[in-house]
């Protein structure tokens, strides 16, 4: 069984991955930190630093995903 989230991208992420947004299937009882690792295989980039959000809520990594939720991954900012 698999849960299908869809992954919202800001910044350098959306960059990496050339798109704002994609779907992951990911197993049964996957987490945030399931997703964060997918992705950073899938676009090549480093999620380290980065702060996750899943249904418009912070969210821990080893936060419990459920199908149909939106995983937003929010890089560091900085600037001057």
């Amino acid at each position: 069984m698999t849960v299908r989230v869809t992954v919202l991208l800001f910044a350098q992420l959306r960059l990496a991955a050339d798109r704002s947004r994609l779907e992951l299937d990911l197993p049964d009882g996957a987490t945030v930190r399931t997703a964060a690792d997918r992705l950073e295989r899938e676009i090549g980039a480093a999620l380290t630093g980065s702060m996750c959000a899943v249904n418009e809520r912070y969210a821990a990594p080893a936060t419990s995903l459920a199908d149909g939720d939106v995983v937003a991954f929010l890089p560091p900012v900085s600037g001057g």
